[in-house]
């Protein structure tokens, strides 16, 4: 089977996919691009196509409204997009965190590509940090990525990773993440994403207020398996089991990491409480969900159907907080 992510670095600890190969910390952007496999460039032809004729070759026409990316090393294609596409380069994503890493603070852990370059991305630590009751540290992050085949506008995605289990969760209040997404059609100013990103980033405190209001939030058996058939299986907390349930092994599975089996599971910030319902949630999308390969699996907890259900979780978990 094809590896989805072609390459990746990282520094530090393996990262919780397992993937990757390891940087000693505080390298310049050009080792991180050369490394993580993001010193190409996406370059654009216009699309051309041959119209058969009878008794002839045919000839080579033009589709002026498309264009045809692919990259400056391998030639390998990417995708057809719009003429009114704005492509973002492998080294914008690395450059975005240049001053972030060399005045605020920042140190990037990780950075690559998925798909053969079609989505890239690079994550940094922000240097905030909280520890939950029972010393359970979670660290704060900030991941942008991008993709090239209209599966992901430019996002930069406010983050959170629980040590204990390598748990990622995208920082939402009332609601709505905090990502701030820039579409293909429009060009990527990275100073006006950042500007914007400030006020999220200023709403760690708030966020992690919250995440200790669930981990003081004890939680009843009846709450508990209510919740997993909320957010795995669609079902009201109230309803009936059905005789046949819908996503069953999910369910089991995730009720046995929140019963004891999951990483962190028995800390008294997560035994019995919202915050415990929540991460094995979590850790269920980031480590144990069915999927083609590790790369696929990590490509849907940050971007796809994962992702998904990880908000959904953390909806339901401060719902029950409230």
């Amino acid at each position: 089977m094809a590896h989805l992510i072609e390459q990746m670095a990282y520094v530090g600890a393996t990262p919780w996919h397992g993937l990757g190969s390891r940087l000693s910390p505080q390298q310049p952007l050009e080792v991180w691009q050369r490394e993580a496999g993001m010193d190409w460039k996406i370059q654009d032809s216009p699309v051309h196509f041959k119209a058969d004729a009878i008794g002839q070759l045919g000839s080579i026409q033009t589709f002026p409204e498309q264009k045809v990316l692919y990259r400056s090393d391998t030639k390998a294609p990417l995708s057809v997009v719009s003429n009114r596409y704005q492509i973002v380069q492998p080294r914008e994503v690395l450059e975005f965190y240049r001053d972030l890493t060399e005045v605020s603070g920042y140190e990037l852990e990780t950075a690559g590509i998925l798909k053969g370059g079609r989505k890239f991305w690079a994550l940094a630590r922000t240097g905030q940090s909280t520890a939950l009751k029972g010393n359970d540290q979670v660290n704060g992050y900030l991941l942008l990525a991008t993709s090239c085949d209209g599966t992901l506008a430019t996002t930069a995605t406010p983050t959170t990773v629980r040590v204990v289990c390598n748990n990622t969760l995208t920082i939402a209040l009332d609601g709505a993440t905090r990502a701030i997404k820039v579409p293909h059609n429009t060009r990527f100013d990275p100073q006006m994403v950042k500007k914007q990103l400030g006020i999220a980033v200023s709403q760690w405190d708030s966020f992690m207020y919250s995440m200790r209001a669930l981990s003081e939030r004890k939680v009843q058996w009846h709450e508990a398996l209510g919740f997993f058939m909320n957010v795995l299986c669609d079902a009201s907390p109230n309803s009936p089991l059905p005789a046949v349930l819908p996503n069953e092994r999910a369910l089991r599975k995730v009720q046995s990491l929140y019963e004891g089996q999951g990483r962190g599971a028995t800390l008294v910030s997560a035994q019995g409480t919202a915050w415990g319902l929540l991460n094995a949630v979590t850790e269920y999308v980031d480590h144990e969900r069915r999927a083609r390969s590790t790369e696929y699996r990590m490509d849907s907890a940050w971007f796809g159907q994962g992702a998904v259900i990880k908000q959904r979780a953390l909806q339901a978990a401060l719902q029950l907080a409230a």
